[in-house]
């Protein structure tokens, strides 16, 4: 056993980066299923739901590449 206290992965600001993220899909999904036009094919399905959708990606995408901030 070594005695150096082994550190985890990623912060606790990552973590909650990660949970805003996940929040920003699901609220992308949401947006596209709440469009009233046949089909999806509204501004809701088409715009405004993919790009929120996007943005959650690229929300978690940054949570993972962060360094933490405590090093």
């Amino acid at each position: 056993m070594s005695s150096k206290k082994e550190e985890l992965p990623f912060s606790s600001s990552n973590y909650t980066v990660m949970l805003v993220g996940i929040a920003l899909i699901l609220a992308g999904f949401l947006i596209m299923a709440f469009d009233s036009e046949e089909f999806g094919f509204g501004f809701l399905g088409l715009t405004l739901g993919p790009i929120v959708t996007v943005l959650g990606f690229i929300v978690e995408f940054w949570a993972i590449l962060r360094k933490p901030s405590n090093s």
